[in-house]
């Protein structure tokens, strides 16, 4: 092993051989880095917040610039090449607006685990403190599952269907699929048509955010090793 090359990574202890010094002081910085991951936490769903709410305002303003243009036109000459213009902007800032609230998705997940592994080490320095830690001291899939869903139905997948990524996927492909439906009219299809290609743009769509959700939560655990394992 070179002298650059990192040595194993230590599995935390009990801590039966610490003074009350050493405990004191690994409780001290052991709560510093709890506070920071509570205020990264904070900070990261409040900026995801904030720009799902600024989308699904230009959503709107688009939406009503459009019937707008739509009576000042008689749904006739410029009007097309006008909505497929809104439409194509307002798809491409709901992509960039979706790959960051499922990116946020795993950043919490992170968070999630990461504040889970400091329980445990709270556990090591204190076993008496497990009958007050509602949330898992366990850094694990089930931990984190314990963690997310301690109050509410871990099976019926509420969680995810009433989830901030849910809400900009189907809002994101509703958009993409009105485009699709736009462009197949302009082309000279007829509407029945047109309806059909948008709502099949946007079912596959959706389906593959969900798709790329669940491969990203599955990446996290397969390359997370964790210290506690939940019993």
């Amino acid at each position: 092993m070179t002298a650059d090359a990192p040595g194993p990574v230590p599995v935390p202890g009990d801590g039966a051989g610490l003074t009350d010094a050493q405990r004191a002081l690994r409780a001290q910085l052991l709560a510093t880095e709890h506070w920071s991951l509570l205020a990264s936490r904070s900070t990261t769903q409040s900026e995801v917040l904030t720009r799902i709410a600024i989308f699904l305002t230009l959503v709107s303003a688009g939406l009503v610039t459009l019937g707008v243009l739509g009576q000042a036109t008689g749904f006739r000459g410029w009007f097309g090449v006008a909505a497929l213009g809104v439409l194509l902007l307002l798809c491409l800032l709901g992509y960039v607006t979706a790959l960051r609230v499922f990116n946020t998705g795993t950043e919490d997940l992170m968070y999630v685990v990461a504040m889970n592994r400091l329980r445990g080490a709270y556990l090591d320095l204190d076993p008496g403190l497990a009958p007050y830690l509602l949330m898992s001291p366990a850094d694990d899939e089930a931990g984190s599952r314990r963690t997310y869903h301690y109050f509410g139905d871990r099976g019926s997948g509420s969680q995810v269907l009433a989830s901030s990524m849910m809400l900009i996927a189907l809002v994101q492909s509703a958009v993409t699929g009105l485009l699709a439906g736009g462009i197949a009219a302009a082309l000279g299809g007829a509407t029945w048509l047109a309806v059909t290609i948008g709502a099949a743009v946007a079912l596959l769509l959706l389906v593959l955010w969900l798709v790329r959700g669940y491969r990203s939560y599955r990446d996290a655990f397969r390359m997370h090793e964790p210290l506690r394992r939940s019993r």
